[in-house]
């Protein structure tokens, strides 16, 4: 009971102050605890809506910052002008198209909060998917020594995406935010210090 009060105090928590969606404290957790962004950073944020991680983001790199936002839907909210939405689909947009986005790019940070539509069956593995699709880009849009955050629902494929990972950045960890709920499996993979050149070995 106690946990699930908590639960419900970050949705409470997120209305109060502002933030699109309960999911701000996950990013703002993840910050804390590793530092991913910083003052300045430009920031990809892949599967953006409802925006909240974007307003973190937009929080934490200031003035001299910028803040792409990507999802299928249509982003509506005044995040102010360091912040530009693109509506299209991360398997789909060409990495030109988002660095364009940012100027010419590269990025200091890319996040991503993308999750599959759950039915039951096979969420795992296409959230695994997901994950690899966000590691393709990597080589072509993030600056050396750059940060990664990703979420993804455990199951199989979740030790051959973590090694992946691994193989592409210098220190890499499994975390679950105290935000997410008890019940999700979802994990976030946290990258630091992309090693210039280093590609995905396990993409299915």
């Amino acid at each position: 009971m106690a946990r699930r009060t908590l639960q419900d105090a970050y949705f409470k928590k997120a209305k109060a102050q502002g933030y699109l969606a309960r999911s701000a404290y996950k990013l703002l957790q993840i910050q804390e605890l590793k530092k991913v962004i910083k003052g300045g950073d430009a920031v990809l944020d892949l599967g953006c809506a409802p925006g909240a991680w974007v307003q973190v983001a937009n929080e934490i790199v200031g003035s001299r910052g910028r803040i792409v936002g990507v999802d299928l839907k249509d982003v509506r909210h005044a995040f102010g002008d360091r912040v530009q939405m693109v509506q299209g689909d991360a398997f789909e947009l060409a990495p030109e198209i988002l660095l364009d986005a940012v100027g010419g790019g590269p990025y200091n940070v890319v996040l991503s909060d993308m999750a599959p539509n759950t039915s039951g069956h096979g969420d795992s593995e296409r959230s695994a998917r997901l994950c690899w699709r966000v590691l393709e880009l990597v080589p072509d849009i993030l600056a050396p020594r750059g940060n990664l955050v990703m979420k993804v629902l455990e199951g199989p494929d979740y030790p051959a995406l973590l090694r992946d990972t691994k193989g592409m950045f210098a220190e890499v960890k499994g975390h679950k935010p105290r935000a997410s709920r008890d019940v999700s499996c979802e994990m976030y993979i946290i990258g630091h210090g992309y090693i210039a050149g280093r590609v995905p070995q396990c993409v299915p």
